[in-house]
């Protein structure tokens, strides 16, 4: 597996590896990844079967936290910290756990290593039935999507895994197929037979309901030097509801 990646900095700094959420991709990260390339060289990564990085029939986070080793040993990184944000907080998570020697600190932004309910079938009901190949213009989608899923900047996140064929055609970026038939696997708690006992930042939107306190045996469990951070007025999408602020704690904790 060799995944599509954005580089930013210094090959003199220090590492920093950004992971994404479920059906996103680097570029949702490309603004915060720009401000952090002034202190670390960050790699933001697009994981198996989303944006530009090869697609596979096998997707959960065990080939995902082994996709990252892979991506350091490829790129002859010995180490570096791990920031992954939801379904990439899992994996980043796991990536600690099996292999805590190539990783300095890391951090987890709005997800817990536990189970969680399916709450996107609607979403992937929606996009599999959409027949790309009867529009020709994005707006045209937009309007499609809004009779299913009214949040504007919920589709405007979607369709950007939006792109053109060979041919002038709509079709999707990611593996659509095979992520919404695994998606059970992404809900899937993290196992409980590892630790990692490195630096360790949990991050939550005080309007998100991702990370709860009940949740905080587990992650002591697993990572038992865990600090835990809540961003006021933010939900699960932090690094858009409050970039600055989420710049403004990784910084502080990766350069302590």
């Amino acid at each position: 597996m060799h995944l599509h990646y954005n580089a930013y900095g210094s090959e003199s700094l220090p590492v920093l590896i950004i992971l994404h959420g479920l059906l996103g991709s680097s570029d949702n990260w490309h603004s915060i990844a720009q401000r952090l390339s002034e202190h670390f060289h960050t790699f933001a990564l697009d994981a198996r079967n989303h944006g530009r990085s090869p697609h596979s029939d096998h997707f959960n986070y065990q080939v995902m936290a082994e996709d990252v080793a892979e991506f350091m040993t490829q790129h002859r990184i010995s180490s570096a910290s791990l920031m992954g944000h939801s379904m990439g907080g899992k994996t980043a998570a796991l990536t600690a756990l099996l292999h805590p020697e190539l990783v300095d600190k890391l951090i987890v932004v709005d997800i817990a290593p536990r189970s969680y309910k399916a709450h996107h079938d609607q979403v992937f009901n929606v996009l599999t039935s959409l027949d790309l190949n009867a529009f020709e213009y994005r707006k045209d989608i937009d309007a499609a999507l809004a009779l299913k899923i009214p949040d504007a900047p919920v589709r405007h996140f979607l369709m950007k895994n939006l792109t053109r064929d060979e041919s002038g055609g709509f079709r999707w970026k990611m593996n659509l197929e095979v992520i919404e038939k695994n998606y059970v696997r992404i809900n899937e708690e993290l196992p409980r037979d590892h630790q990692f006992h490195g630096p360790t930042l949990f991050i939550r939107g005080s309007k998100s309901g991702y990370i709860q306190m009940d949740d905080l045996p587990v992650i002591s469990q697993l990572f038992p030097k865990a600090e835990l951070v809540t961003v006021k007025n933010a939900s699960h999408w932090i690094h858009v509801d409050a970039p600055e602020e989420l710049t403004h704690i990784m910084l502080d904790f990766l350069s302590f």
